[in-house]
């Protein structure tokens, strides 16, 4: 049995991928942004180990989750699935980040870097990540809005951030999962992919034992099976480019070690 914390689990993906993992008999740690949203979760998930509540797309809500379920004990799995779709204009957080960076990037750096250390991480990639970085512009004030352009950029950095874990946490497991078009508040209801089928990779690599996946690392998969990511998310200069990025941006540093067992700050 796993005990498993899902961000962004109140609705969609997030939701079934708790909900499988609870009927395969894991504890699992919900995620909901507002009380609204818990109690709709608890209605949904009546089994559920504990539910976190807090905007993860604020630092200070990321730091807030983190230690709700830092007090809940050490989880075995990760998984880093709140996200923000671009249908909207530009969008803002406290902090001056748009919303889309703040979620899908820097949420999941946060909480990378302040969990206690889980045996296996999975992040929510997309097959839009195959796009050119723009971490010179990350925070888009020079360049004009796109809302698509802007998701797949951060679909990009989400993968390239899990590569880098995978690099330097060589004790742990770390992998992009693409769960394919689904029909879930952001995918829309007319979505081509299943959305049970898109959530099984995830499920399986948090949990299973399943020789396929177990001990697979710094890989990106999409339906349970590794796939060919994008370039740029492989090259070990852009990955210690982003996380001295997320550090700046966030003013959180990521504690890692080697596989030559030094202790590094990137």
């Amino acid at each position: 049995m796993a005990r498993v914390f899902v961000s962004g689990s109140s609705t969609g993906l997030g939701l079934l991928t708790g909900k499988e993992l609870l009927a395969s008999g894991h504890d699992v740690v919900f995620h909901a942004r507002n009380a609204a949203r818990a109690e709709d979760l608890r209605r949904e998930a009546p089994q559920a180990t504990a539910i976190v509540v807090g905007d993860i797309g604020t630092i200070g809500g990321a730091l807030d989750i983190a230690d709700q379920v830092n007090a809940h004990g050490a989880m075995d799995a990760v998984i880093h699935n709140a996200g923000v779709g671009y249908g909207g204009a530009l969008k803002r957080t406290a902090e001056g980040h748009p919303d889309i960076l703040a979620v899908n990037v820097l949420a999941p750096y946060i909480l990378t870097a302040l969990l206690s250390r889980p045996k296996r991480l999975v992040y929510l990639s997309s097959s839009m990540h195959r796009t050119e970085p723009h971490l010179d512009d990350i925070l888009w004030q020079t360049r004009r809005w796109n809302g698509s352009l802007a998701y797949s950029e951060s679909k990009l950095y989400v993968t390239a951030l899990s590569f880098a874990i995978a690099r330097y946490w060589p004790d742990a497991t770390a992998n992009a999962v693409d769960p394919g078009w689904v029909p879930t508040r952001m995918g829309g209801p007319g979505a081509p992919d299943d959305l049970v089928e898109g959530c099984a990779t995830q499920v399986a690599l948090a949990a299973s034992h399943d020789s396929r996946l177990s001990g697979l690392t710094g890989e990106y998969l999409h339906h349970m099976a590794t796939q060919a990511p994008s370039k740029v998310s492989r090259d070990v200069d852009f990955q210690d480019r982003l996380l001295d990025v997320c550090r700046e941006l966030t003013g959180i540093a990521l504690r890692v070690r080697t596989r030559e067992g030094r202790l590094e700050k990137p």
